[in-house]
């Protein structure tokens, strides 16, 4: 059985304001369509994804901003980074998570599930240039959160 992830539901509170943002990142426009004043959807694909996200009016409860922690794998996060800043997105330092492959922060990175493991923010790329090890993050005008994460080879089967 295959399961590909497809869609994410982003919540935001200012539908054109999200709007701008998502074509500010460069992601392209799928849809938006409004069926009624109290409904309207707008779907954006992020360049070379297969998964999209989907926001608007009428389409979830849950509050605006409360979205953290999905991922945009790149090749370069130098050159992304610089990208996105180029764009007017204010994206973090980038920065490697010790000891660490996967980024364990939280809400820009103040918290770390067990610091006294060693897992927390330090400046700069991963000092071997890890694949899965170097990462930013940066959060929508709603705020919610996104991290970059560079993976310059695959594990395994993926």
């Amino acid at each position: 059985m295959d399961l590909k992830l497809e869609l994410i539901v982003l919540p935001v509170s200012d539908v054109d304001r999200a709007k701008a943002f998502y074509e500010a990142m460069g992601f392209r426009l799928d849809l938006d369509k409004a069926a009624s004043e109290e409904w309207r959807a707008v779907h954006f694909t992020p360049p070379g994804s297969e998964c999209s996200v989907i926001f608007g009016k009428g389409l979830t409860s849950v509050p605006p901003g409360s979205a953290q922690g999905m991922y945009l794998v790149v090749d370069d996060i130098e050159k992304s980074r610089a990208e996105l800043v180029d764009r007017g997105i204010e994206v973090s330092e980038v920065f490697h998570d010790a000891n660490a492959v996967f980024y364990h922060g939280h809400g820009g990175g103040d918290f770390t599930h067990d610091p006294a493991q060693g897992q927390g923010r330090l400046p700069g790329l991963h000092p071997d240039r890890m694949s899965y090890g170097s990462f930013a993050t940066f959060s929508d005008p709603d705020g919610n959160g996104w991290v970059l994460q560079e993976v310059r080879q695959r594990l395994p089967g993926r």
